[in-house]
């Protein structure tokens, strides 16, 4: 069964830190892109970060540069995003998203990912 969880979530103060972990199975991670995409309450989905599937190149959104960092494990089947250094701001629920081109070109677009995970909300509140 094809699938993507998410786990790590949860509430910090600002200034401290989290990793989100995105375990894949069903399918053949290693030919995916991996996207991390958040969406905060009554705002658009923002893409956030992305990895290629060998790990070679990665992408982050301004907002999170210098602060977050995705590495991957394909024996694993898994790609983590560490969280540092955060900020209210970035509140929201966070998704990781498989893309079958394998690169992170246009990653902030959803429509380039076909699997989905649920989602693991982070909440940075003092």
């Amino acid at each position: 069964q094809l699938q993507l969880v998410e786990s790590g979530g949860g509430l910090v103060q600002p200034g401290g830190s989290l990793t989100l972990s995105c375990a894949a199975s069903g399918f053949t991670f290693d030919y995916y892109a991996i996207g991390w995409f958040r969406q905060a309450p009554g705002k658009e989905r923002e893409g956030v970060s992305c990895i290629s599937r060998s790990g070679g190149s990665t992408n982050y959104a301004d907002s999170v540069k210098g602060r977050f960092t995705i590495s991957r494990d394909n024996a694993k089947k898994r790609v983590v995003l560490q969280m540092n250094s955060l900020k209210p701001e970035d509140t929201a629920v966070y998704y990781c998203a498989a893309g079958p081109s394998g690169y992170c070109s246009g990653y902030r677009n959803g429509a380039r990912y076909d699997y989905w995970g649920q989602g693991t909300q982070v909440t940075v509140s003092s």
